[in-house]
């Protein structure tokens, strides 16, 4: 495996909010991101996958340096960012951020010229390479000739045609990081799969390291290298390749699977299992998924489980493996045939 184009060591992004009425009212610490480490190479695609309020969106703009983090570091080809210091401009050439909806994050008074042009100017492109390169950005992704989409106005493209720029704008400046923040949650299921293999293609052939937040378990598995699960801010399972989603090993992980619907199988019911996605109801204490978990013991309850290491580059945060990583490391001492599933 390459070096990593940017790593995150530790971390965490903590809120303080207030509830109730009146002047006094009592402050909770929300901990939307808590001690998150992973790393993002180039040539792969690392699908983060989760509910929403799990983190996902958060810990996507402490990489982009939008959100300051409460605590860890950030690794940016092998030179650790001060996580305090401002956001720089050598750092947001190097990392960019799609955001989920393009009709939001795309400037609906100006052309498409406009949004193209603009951040190649603020990065101090000569002028005479702008057009140039902002058409060069339209091909990349699909949009030929780049005459037909540079004077258009948003309204008058479709919303896989809008994501496109939005992915285009974020190339312009030739990042090696690319960050895309559920970017086909907003559009037509007949374009997805488009979007998916442009992501794709742009870490195949342009040797990017491409960061895919979804809630869809379905699209992380056709274009990941690496699936990660985050609940509630902690991240319960990761996985190299398929094995995470082929074999499950976390309850959450179980139940997300569990909820796809099954065209082999349409009258099969999905889980129900009850609501706790407010942070308000995650325990102080133990395993946060603990009060939603159909296999809760009581050492779930009291004590917050580390990760085990369940089969090679697979690891899963959730005390159910602890009698069977005790039996697969007694039988390897004893020469034992003891395996475990």
């Amino acid at each position: 495996m390459s070096e990593s184009q940017l790593e995150a060591r530790n971390l965490s992004r903590y809120f303080v909010v207030r509830s109730g009425q009146g002047f006094i009212r009592p402050k909770r610490i929300v901990r939307a991101v808590d001690d998150v480490s992973l790393s993002l190479h180039a040539r792969r695609v690392t699908a983060v996958v989760g509910e929403s309020g799990s983190g996902k969106s958060v810990l996507a703009r402490m990489l982009a340096r939008i959100v300051k983090p409460t605590s860890g570091e950030l690794v940016l080809d092998g030179t650790t960012i001060p996580v305090r210091s401002p956001r720089t401009l050598a750092y947001a050439s190097e990392v960019q951020l799609v955001l989920q909806d393009p009709f939001a994050s795309i400037n609906p008074v100006h052309r498409i010229r406009h949004s193209l042009e603009r951040p190649l100017a603020i990065h101090g492109t000569p002028q005479g390479e702008i057009e140039t390169r902002a058409s060069a950005a339209l091909a990349r992704v699909s949009l030929e000739p780049s005459e037909r989409f540079m004077d258009r106005y948003p309204h008058e493209l479709s919303g896989g045609q809008l994501q496109r720029v939005s992915i285009a704008r974020a190339l312009c400046v030739n990042p090696k990081v690319l960050l895309a923040d559920e970017p086909i949650s907003m559009l037509d299921v007949s374009v997805r799969l488009g979007l998916l293999n442009l992501l794709r293609g742009l870490c195949d052939d342009e040797q990017m390291a491409v960061l895919y937040i979804t809630h869809d378990i379905a699209s992380a598995r056709y274009i990941a290298d690496e699936t990660i699960v985050m609940y509630a801010g902690q991240v319960v399972e990761r996985s190299e390749g398929t094995a995470l989603i082929d074999g499950p090993t976390h309850p959450y992980t179980q139940l997300l699977i569990a909820s796809v619907p099954d065209p082999s199988d349409p009258l099969r019911r999905a889980p129900v299992i009850e609501d706790r996605a407010g942070q308000g109801q995650f325990p102080a204490e133990g395993c946060r998924f603990a009060p939603r978990c159909p296999h809760a013991m009581d050492v779930c309850r009291t004590s917050a489980p580390p990760f085990f290491h369940v089969a090679t580059g697979h690891e899963s945060r959730c005390w159910l493996h602890q009698d069977a990583v005790k039996v697969a490391i007694t039988g390897r001492e004893q020469g034992g045939t003891t395996s475990t599933t």
